[in-house]
Formats: structure tokens, sequence, C-alpha cells
């Protein structure tokens, strides 16, 4: 295990690799319960709106577009994102549909061109016959 330090408290904690520690964690788990049923109830809401009225830190709600838990479809909501590939507006994830084909086929390929063909299994030469004692 790691010493890490907590992307969002600064605290450090004993990691197996993730960057949030299991307090912070927790609390965006019910962040996005609340922010999720604000976006349900009011549609086209940007991110300034939806902080303020849930109280959930701007920081907490672009993690989760980032993570692809949550979507924003607001109207002003352009260029809140950016493909981190080719840097195009998008509502939530890292990477346009465009870019994550491209990623996706690109390791397709890559993982067709490292299978090593199967070595043929060796047919045992068998004429005549066995005999066996007993």
């Amino acid at each position: 295990m790691n010493i890490m330090q907590c992307t969002f408290c600064k605290k450090p904690f004993q990691s197996l690799g993730g960057r949030i520690c299991p307090a912070c964690m927790e609390q965006i788990d019910k962040d996005f319960v609340t922010v999720r049923d604000y976006i349900y109830e009011h549609k086209h809401s940007n991110i300034d709106r939806i902080s303020k009225e849930t109280e959930v830190s701007k920081q907490i709600i672009m993690h989760l577009l980032k993570e692809g838990r949550l979507i924003i479809d607001s109207p002003d909501g352009d260029g809140l994102l950016l493909c981190e590939m080719c840097r195009k507006p998008i509502n939530t994830g890292r990477l346009c549909k465009d870019c994550t084909g491209k990623v996706a086929s690109s390791m397709d390929k890559n993982v067709s061109d490292n299978k090593k063909p199967e070595p043929k299994a060796e047919v045992p030469n068998i004429k005549g016959s066995a005999k066996i004692n007993g």
C-alpha cells in the first residue's frame, strides 16, 4: 500500500491506487445523488446554478462529469468540458465519441497485432500397436 494525498481534502491516506480517500469518496457518492436528482428536475441548468442550488462544489461536479457519472445539457454548457485529445466541447467524460472510437480501434489493432499464433499441437505418430504387459 502507498501513502497518497487525497485530491479533495489533501489529507494523507493509505491507497491501493486511488487518489481519493474513503471519506471523500463516500461524500462524493452522496453528492452525486443530490446533483443527479437536481439535474433530473432542472434539465437545462448550468454548473453554476447546480452548484449553488445543491451546495455541491463545482470541483465535485466537474469530477463527476469527467468520470461520466453525470451529463449536463445546458445551452451555455458548451466548452465546460473539452475532449482531452481533440479539444472539441463535450458534456460528459474525457473524450468525444470520435476520439473514443479512435482509441478503441487502436487498442483492438494493438491486441490483434500482439496476438501470437498458437503453436500447433503435435499429433503423436501412432503406427502399429502397443503391447501392455500384465
